[in-house]
């Protein structure tokens, strides 16, 4: 897939301060004052279905070297060994096959004050001599890399499994193709504290994966700046998705099929291309090679916990989804969720096996294409940015109703059956709500919370040294609604009306034209799944302004 050739873009507006070195976060906070925790449980194994059903999901022969693998283990791998088998790596691969660094990476702490670290395999970047087809990378000043995520939910232990057998093979050089192409990085436990307990959410009890904009939690911020420090080309995102045998039977007469479900970012505002890149780059060669290698898959769905909704629906639209956060970075972001949630041991390895063939196809294709991705990037990255002060933007999006054909066994015998289901998808979202795209974003001298927040994301924003006058638009809240779902805050409604905006020294502004200009949209529109104002981020309405022309400014750095 060739992106045009990029557009010329005006100039963004930046705070003169040198860019912070790489993972350069707070010092992280002391560990909250929680109860001690329980003794971690033994996991038992679970046959929630018929043996014909469990004949479809055969054990592989493989053998796995890391610590829940161990001879007569019952219970997954735990912090402490995850720290150790990770420290043995490092100094394993510490010389570096073909150049290759192995560096342990301690990118934040839980809430509990346990580590979360990154192994990260890099090799320097070296710039073209001439910058062209082949050193488009160079306007990213680094290699190209890939963030591989596990571990968010504490009970989906499969990929941090499959993560610490890839960074065992990375180490042992066995994707040298790979690393001769971009640089990886791995996140095997995003939650450690949910992994100590078997619980899906975090300490606190938030669900990590609806925590990436609004950044409440140490985890959270700590995802954020690998992200942010590395700007990957591509994410990748691993969850087992619950079995529950006796949910759908009741409603359709039939078990779960899949292995493997999928999707990438559906967010409003990502840019086409991406979607483009993803399916075409990464989820037809995903689908060829899991099923050379036996495993089935699908989109990844989900049904109602209301037993009268028959309704079967793909990942939505909300920006605050790992996935779709990912995503509006202009990072080509996916999603892989393994057959395993509350089935404890029961087809661990193929569950981890699952997971490993997936990794390893998206790390190829990532390598395969690493310089079209380069060229991608800059292209969209320009294309987001010049898009400042033109067109419409989509607020708030929605699945689009159809219906689907859905593969599912019969829970008896084991055949495959098509079941034809009412089918929420999320591959044609509907606008429910849109607005012309500001210029940029101003907000009270107060809101450093929110700008914390918005800099933790990379987002740009400057503080302004001079008193004047924007011309904009400011919210007027007309209704306030209970929240929608998990991670979400009250719903809001508000009226806009054109204003002279006056901006006191000490104001903050948050310029589109730069390329996470649809995360920054994504925030600070009230009415937005993730919005700042609604989740109590930002004061009130009164505290942030659309700016409908490009203001002259001067700016100072915040300290």
């Amino acid at each position: 897939m060739a992106a045009p050739a990029p557009a010329p873009v005006a100039p963004v507006v930046s705070a003169s301060s040198a860019p912070p070195p790489r993972f350069a976060t707070s010092p992280p906070p002391p560990p909250l004052s929680l109860p001690p925790l329980p003794p971690t449980p033994a996991v038992v194994s679970v046959a929630p279905v018929s043996a014909a059903v469990a004949a479809r999901f055969p054990e592989p022969n493989v053998t796995f070297s890391t610590p829940a693998f161990a001879a007569g283990r019952t219970a997954f791998t735990n912090n402490d060994e995850l720290h150790v088998f990770l420290e043995g790596l490092t100094r394993n691969g510490a010389g570096g096959r073909g150049g290759t660094a192995v560096e342990l990476l301690p990118i934040g702490a839980s809430q509990r004050g346990t580590p979360i670290e990154v192994i990260a395999f890099t090799r320097p970047y070296v710039a073209p001599a001439v910058a062209g087809a082949s050193g488009v990378a160079a306007t990213l000043g680094k290699r190209p890399a890939v963030v591989v995520v596990a571990g968010q939910h504490g009970d989906e232990p499969a990929g941090t499994e499959a993560l610490l057998v890839a960074a065992q093979q990375l180490a042992d050089g066995g994707f040298e193709r790979i690393l001769a192409q971009v640089d990886v990085f791995l996140l095997p436990r995003a939650n450690p504290d949910g992994a100590a307990t078997g619980q899906r959410a975090a300490a606190d009890g938030t669900d990590l994966n609806r925590d990436h904009l609004l950044l409440r939690t140490p985890e959270a911020q700590a995802e954020a700046a690998l992200i942010r420090g590395v700007a990957p080309l591509v994410v990748l995102d691993l969850h087992e998705y619950p079995v529950d045998a006796a949910l759908w039977t009741s409603r359709f007469g039939a078990v779960q099929r899949f292995d493997v479900l999928f999707q990438y970012a559906t967010a409003a505002n990502l840019p086409p291309f991406i979607t483009k890149a993803a399916e075409e780059w990464f989820r037809a060669p995903l689908v060829t090679g899991l099923g050379i290698a036996g495993f089935s898959i699908d989109w990844y769905h989900t049904v109602s916990a209301d037993p009268a909704d028959r309704r079967v629906s793909m990942g939505g639209a909300a920006p605050q989804l790992g996935r779709n956060a990912h995503g509006l970075t202009n990072a080509v972001s996916l999603l892989v969720e393994t057959r395993g949630g509350g089935i404890g041991r029961t087809d661990f390895k193929r569950r981890v096996q699952a997971q490993l063939t997936a990794v390893g196809n998206v790390l190829g294709s990532a390598a395969s294409r690493a310089a079209d991705l380069a060229k991608l990037r800059q292209f969209v990255d320009r294309d987001v940015a010049a898009a400042a002060c033109k067109g419409e933007a989509v607020i708030e999006a929605g699945l689009t109703a159809s219906e689907y054909a859905l593969p599912m066994l019969d829970p008896q015998t084991g055949a495959i059956r098509r079941v034809t289901v009412t089918w929420d998808s999320a591959l044609e979202l509907r606008a429910l709500k849109t607005r012309p795209r500001p210029c940029g974003y101003w907000l009270a001298p107060s809101e450093t919370e929110a700008v914390r927040k918005l800099r933790l994301l990379g987002i740009e924003v400057v503080q302004l040294d001079a008193a004047g006058e924007m011309r904009g638009e400011t919210y007027r809240e007309t209704s306030r609604e209970p929240a929608a779902g998990p991670g979400n805050g009250p719903r809001l409604r508000v009226q806009t009306q054109p204003v002279l905006i006056d901006v006191p020294v000490g104001s903050f502004f948050v310029s589109l034209e730069q390329p996470l200009a649809n995360l920054a949209i994504a925030v600070l529109e009230p009415e937005s799944p993730a919005g700042y104002v609604a989740n109590g981020v930002i004061g009130g309405v009164g505290g942030v302004a659309r700016v409908l022309a490009r203001p002259d400014l001067r700016a100072t750095a915040v300290p």
